[in-house]
């Protein structure tokens, strides 16, 4: 008897064609101009505001070249400006041209770079997550805040333990992680494990097919250093991720041997790459799927009760649609700058005015001081009712906002260029319009400002 072997799988969706084949050419659709001008205004700002945090950072430079306390805190403001503004900006500019949102795998920073490799997955419920990650002894980090980030300082310069210590935000699925887990090693937080977990939309799965509940991203902080790419201070990691990522999964398992993994073999090509802190990483390109489900049944819910995340609050439609309308916090950081500058601006032109212990001296005042103050005057209430019509999600208000910090900044930095030696106030004052203008054209104010046109055209 004669065996047939089965047509390839892909005969029944390629048959052989009966006829010569053709190519049919669908009718391209142009990208609609609604909005056209205003992105091109609004991407104008942004190249002009990236322009004048170079042009500031070099004027800070130049100015602190000199062997005098004036001239190193202008240095260290130059660091900042250039570490923290001007080239975390830069990099979140380029990368919306050339790095695409699909899921690569890889972690993206807040400046738009890539981040950590994604080199673990998890079947679970965050109540399983949770439970099996405090009982193999993870310590849950805490949220960034002002008390966190002085917490982890003080800790890596006094080697001091801070077992919840923060981990730097990383987005992947376009949201930060849900939580992070750690390991502090030799009692102080330059060195730890850690592990982030980002929950998987509903319905995704894998490249291939795989459904998943959660992505993490484990690696092993070595010691505090520089940002290659920013000059930030940060964690660097060992490049050997596969290690922190075996790691993981040893200490779950070793107290839980009922947890299964598999493994997705080559699930990316195994490459060598650096992170978003220009860190060397390497990995084989295994995907291993750590299977956690019934994890909280099994363990000693008595033991570890204690130290388990409480449940997620769910809130109701109402509340969650009012927490979503709340501003971006560059637009509520602009709006305190603005307040900040107007006080400053006014304050000084009043001590200019009445310095004196004459009741008459407002009578010498020079011309251009009450110019000055009548300019500031207009200028703050425009900028306020401008900021505020922002708030309310006005793209024209914006544009206005947007307009005069650009002439404000304009005027602030032809007196840094005409001046030989400009002073701590005159770069302070210009420091806080540069940083008025850079928080109005952030990604998620632009976002904002937008979401009305967007939710009115859905409808």
């Amino acid at each position: 008897m004669t065996h047939v072997e089965p047509p390839p799988p892909g005969d029944s969706l390629y048959p052989v064609p009966t006829a010569p084949p053709t190519y049919h050419l669908e009718q391209q659709r142009r990208p609609k101009s609604h909005g056209r001008l205003y992105s091109l205004l609004d991407g104008a700002f942004v190249a002009v505001g990236l322009i004048l945090t170079f042009y500031f950072a070099f004027a800070l430079l130049t100015s602190g070249l000199s062997f005098s306390w004036h001239g190193i805190i202008l240095l260290v403001a130059f660091w900042g400006v250039l570490a923290y503004v001007a080239l975390p900006r830069l990099h979140q500019l380029l990368t919306t041209f050339y790095l695409p949102d699909y899921f690569l795998a890889r972690t993206k920073t807040g400046d738009g770079l890539l981040g950590d490799p994604v080199n673990l997955a998890i079947m679970g419920s965050e109540e399983d997550v949770h439970y099996a990650m405090r009982a193999a002894g993870w310590i849950q980090a805490d949220p960034i805040t002002l008390r966190s980030s002085l917490g982890i300082i003080k800790s890596s310069l006094m080697k001091t333990s801070y077992p919840e210590a923060p981990v730097s935000n990383l987005y992947l699925f376009e949201h930060t992680q849900n939580f992070a887990y750690q390991q502090e090693v030799d009692g102080n937080a330059t060195q730890r494990h850690h592990v982030r977990f980002w929950k998987a939309p509903e319905g995704w799965e894998l490249p291939g097919g795989q459904s998943v509940d959660w992505m993490a991203a484990g690696t092993y902080d070595v010691r505090v250093g520089l940002s290659s790419w920013t000059l930030q201070i940060t964690h660097k990691i060992d490049a050997n991720i596969d290690a922190e990522r075996d790691y993981i999964i040893d200490t779950v398992r070793y107290c839980d041997p009922a947890t299964r993994v598999d493994i997705l073999p080559r699930f990316t090509p195994a490459f060598h790459d650096k992170n978003g802190g220009g860190d060397a990483v390497h990995t084989d390109g295994n995907m291993p799927i750590l299977d956690l489900r019934g994890a909280a049944q099994r363990s000693n819910q008595a033991q570890v009760r204690e130290h388990t995340a409480m449940p997620s609050v769910v809130l109701p439609q109402a509340e969650q649609q009012l927490d979503k309308e709340l501003p971006p916090k560059g637009l509520a950081m602009a709006g305190l700058l603005i307040a900040i500058k107007s006080v400053l601006a006014l304050g000084a032109i009043g001590v200019a005015a009445f310095g004196t212990h004459s009741l008459t001296a407002i009578d010498n005042v020079p011309m251009f001081a009450a110019t000055a103050f009548t300019l500031e005057v207009v200028l703050t209430a425009l900028m306020l009712l401008a900021w505020w019509s922002t708030v309310r999600k006005s793209k024209v208000a914006r544009l206005l906002l947007l307009v005069v910090v650009l002439f404000t900044a304009a005027v602030e930095f032809s007196g840094i260029s005409l001046s030989t030696h400009p002073s701590l106030p005159t770069f302070s004052d210009t420091g806080l319009t540069l940083l008025i203008l850079l928080s109005l054209t952030a990604p998620e104010v632009r976002q904002w400002v937008s979401s009305q046109h967007q939710s009115a055209s859905n409808r």
